[in-house]
């Protein structure tokens, strides 16, 4: 099936925003959330392929990134706002529900969109992150003892300005040690830049070395563009409301997702060593799960590291699950 080239578009979100997205095909709508530091084209080996066999394939830009507006309040990229712009998302392109697919932070972000909307959401496909319901410890509190006599990495972000600092003199430069140090196969300096030495920075964790054989030059070149227009404060807000995001989501504290539901990760993901109890949770947290998979030789950005073997897991998912 030939479909008509992607299309950019900006579509108008509660609070005044915008949020830009690409789309391409028609049929059941299929959407695509990122995580960090990526952007709509972390799926650019998706859309395409989405297209031809018939759905509405449509990738955004999260609020804080590329073209997508960018509040300046911390406050203003929690969970709910996140579940709002993917209704609003839906609703903007004339359609009344959605398969929803999210990688990294979008995979928290679309599981909550499909727990809080379930209306709307009627499938849910997340990528390298647990489902984790919400409850539990105070995020901050728990974080903050992880990394031991180190510093983990969601801690390390939390004071504004203090990430930002480190990255944005050499973005480029950053995302490729960031990109390479979480790819399959990755040689880890020290315990891995998750878990950062006090007083030090993360980058000090990446390994040397060119960027991994996934990510093309160009590739960098355009996820270095968007990140030196848009810069760092509005992604790394995510991680600066978890404490917020509790407190609001307590009303659905250990609610499973009841949607059809799959989960994909690469075997050397380091998320489903720390949260393998969320994996475990499965047959009660994901009740609707019909296909888990680890894949070999593969890291953190799984739809980017073996795109074709997981396009085959996405569709076969999507054609058992999504009407037409």
């Amino acid at each position: 099936m030939t479909a008509p080239a992607p299309v950019h578009r900006l579509v108008d979100v509660p609070g005044g925003g915008r949020v830009h997205l690409v789309e391409q095909g028609s049929g059941p709508l299929v959407l695509l959330v990122h995580g960090f530091p990526e952007s709509w084209y972390s799926w650019r080996h998706q859309i395409p392929v989405l297209a031809r066999a018939g759905y509405r394939a449509v990738a955004i830009d999260v609020r804080g990134y590329g073209r997508s507006s960018k509040p300046t309040a911390v406050e203003e990229y929690r969970m709910l706002a996140h579940v709002a712009d993917n209704v609003a998302v839906v609703r903007a392109l004339g359609e009344r529900t959605a398969t929803v697919v999210g990688h990294d932070w979008g995979s928290p972000i679309a599981a909550h969109s499909a727990l809080l909307r379930p209306d709307v959401f009627t499938a849910v496909a997340l990528l390298s992150v647990p489902y984790t319901p919400p409850g539990g410890p105070r995020p901050s509190e728990t974080f903050a003892r992880i990394g031991g006599d180190e510093e983990f990495y969601v801690e390390y972000f939390q004071r504004p300005g203090r990430a930002e600092a480190e990255i944005e003199p050499d973005v480029r430069g950053w995302l490729a040690g960031v990109y390479g140090a979480l790819s399959g196969g990755a040689v880890q300096v020290g315990s891995g830049p998750f878990f950062i030495p006090r007083g030090e920075r993360m980058s000090g964790r990446f390994p040397d070395g060119p960027p991994p054989a996934w990510l093309s030059e160009a590739d960098l070149d355009v996820y270095a563009a968007e990140f030196e227009r848009s810069g760092f404060a509005g992604p790394l807000n995510r991680y600066r409301n978890v404490d917020r995001d509790w407190a609001d989501l307590a009303a659905w504290t250990g609610e499973p997702l009841r949607q059809p539901s799959l989960f994909v990760a690469g075997k050397d993901e380091a998320s489903t060593g720390w949260l393998s109890a969320a994996i475990e949770a499965y047959p009660r947290t994901l009740p609707g799960l019909s296909g888990s998979h680890l894949l070999d030789d593969c890291g953190h950005w799984v739809q980017q590291e073996r795109p074709e073997e997981f396009n085959a897991l996405l569709l076969e998912w999507l054609e058992r699950h999504v009407e037409r």
